[in-house]
C-alpha cells in the first residue's frame, strides 16, 4: 500500500535488520523503526508496535533469523523460539510461523541455516501478501452484491484488519479497497475499538487510500445497524477454530449479536493460516491475552504542544479486567471470506480447504 508517494509493506528486511512500522505512534506520526535483534522483535510484539495476526507471525519469522545471526546452534534456535511464542499467546499465526520456521530450520546444518531462515522469513512475508489479495478478490463480490440495491455501501468493521495487520493489502479491509478503486461507492464506519484504539489505524489507512469512512464509539454499532445504516460487517480474526468460531478483539462478539438481531450479513475476513485445527472448545480452549489495566486507565494523543502524550483517565486504584479478545459463535457468522472463496462458518465448510 503507499504512504505518500511511497509503495510500503507492514515488515521488510533491511539488510542484517528489519523494518517496521511503528503502530504505537500511529495515527499522529508515520515512523519506520530499525529491529537489530530477537529481542527488540519480541518486545515490539508484546508491545503493539506491530499488531494484528498475520503481521505478528511474519515479524515472528524474521525476528528468528535476527536471532541465529550470530550463534546458529540448537540452543539459539529453542531459545528464540520460547521467546517469540510467549509474547502474544491468542494470535495463531504467531505459533504457526513459529512452527514452520522450526521444521524448515531444525535439520539443516548450522552453519546454513541463517540464510534458510532470512529466506523462509521472506517466503511467510511474501505470501501473506498474496494471501490477503486473494480475499480481497473473493470478499469483492460480496461487496458488489449489496452495491446492486445501494447507492452506497455501508460496511462496519471492528479493530484494525488492514495492510497495516498484515504485510500488505489487509484481510476485512482488502475488499473494501478492492471495491473502492472499482469504483464502488463504499463507505465505512470504523469502530474506535478501545482500549487500544485500533481504530483509528483504521481511519488513518482508510484515509490515505481516499475511502470514505466515519469514525464511530464501539458502542454506537447497534444503533446504526438498528436504523438501517449499516449493509454488512466485515472483521478480521486472530484466530479461528475448524467448526467456524471466530476469535477476534474483543468487542467483536456483541456486534455479531447487534447485526444477528438486526439482520445484517456478519462476515469475517480470514487467511488460513489463521485458522487453528487443534481446537476442540473454542470458549475454554482459546487463550484469551488478559493486558495491562493501563491501557484502560491510560489513553494517548496530541498536547497542546503537538507532542504525542498519555494521559490518566483513572486511577492507579481503580480495579481493571482488560480481555483483549471474545469469540463469536459461529451460529452468528454469515461467512468466511478466505483466499479460496466465501465458505461457510461450519465444520464442513473449513475442512473443505484443509487440504487446499
Amino acid at each position: 500500500m503507499k504512504v505518500g508517494d511511497l509503495s510500503y509493506r507492514s515488515v521488510w528486511r533491511d539488510g542484517d535488520s528489519v523494518r517496521i512500522i511503528d503502530q504505537t505512534r500511529l495515527p499522529y506520526e508515520f515512523h519506520a523503526l530499525s529491529l537489530r535483534s530477537c529481542e527488540q522483535v519480541a518486545n515490539a510484539i508484546r508491545t503493539m508496535q506491530v499488531r494484528g495476526a498475520p503481521l505478528i507471525g511474519a515479524v515472528a519469522a524474521y525476528g528468528l533469523a535476527l536471532a541465529l545471526r550470530h550463534d546458529a546452534s540448537d540452543g539459539t534456535l529453542t531459545a528464540a523460539l520460547d521467546m517469540l511464542a510467549d509474547t502474544r499467546p491468542t494470535a495463531v499465526n504467531l505459533r504457526w510461523s513459529l512452527n514452520r520456521m522450526l521444521r524448515q530450520l531444525s535439520p539443516l546444518d548450522p552453519a546454513v541455516r541463517v540464510d534458510a531462515a532470512w529466506t523462509e522469513a521472506g517466503r511467510i512475508a511474501d505470501e501473506d501478501t498474496e494471501l490477503n489479495r486473494s480475499i480481497g478478490n473473493h470478499g469483492l463480490p460480496v461487496i458488489r452484491d449489496v452495491a446492486k440495491n445501494n447507492e452506497i455501501v455501508n460496511v462496519l468493521t471492528h479493530c484494525n484488519a488492514g495492510w497495516l495487520a498484515t504485510v500488505d493489502y489487509g484481510t476485512a479491509l482488502a475488499p473494501i479497497y478492492l471495491a473502492h478503486d472499482e469504483g464502488i461507492r463504499v463507505h465505512v464506519w470504523v469502530d474506535e475499538t478501545r482500549p487500544r484504539s485500533q481504530g483509528f489505524l483504521t481511519a488513518w489507512e482508510l484515509s490515505a487510500h481516499g475511502v470514505p469512512y466515519t469514525l464511530i464509539a464501539d458502542n454506537a454499532g447497534g444503533h446504526l445497524m438498528q436504523r438501517g445504516q449499516v449493509d454488512l460487517v466485515i472483521v478480521g480474526a486472530d484466530r479461528v477454530t475448524r467448526e467456524g468460531h471466530v476469535c477476534n478483539k474483543i468487542g467483536t462478539y456483541l456486534k455479531a449479536l447487534a447485526a444477528k438481531q438486526s439482520g445484517v450479513p456478519f462476515y469475517a475476513a480470514v487467511p488460513s493460516p489463521t485458522i487453528d485445527w487443534s481446537i476442540d472448545d473454542a470458549f475454554s480452549d482459546i487463550p484469551i491475552e488478559e493486558r495491562s489495566g493501563d491501557e484502560i486507565r491510560f489513553v494517548q494523543g496530541i498536547d497542546r504542544n503537538g507532542q504525542i502524550s498519555r494521559v490518566a483517565v483513572g486511577t492507579d486504584e481503580m480495579r481493571v479486567a482488560n480481555p483483549a479478545f471474545d469469540v463469536t459463535p459461529a451460529e452468528l457468522i454469515t461467512g468466511i471470506i478466505t483466499e479460496v472463496g466465501v465458505i461457510p462458518a461450519t465444520r464442513d465448510g473449513l475442512a473443505s480447504i484443509a487440504g487446499k
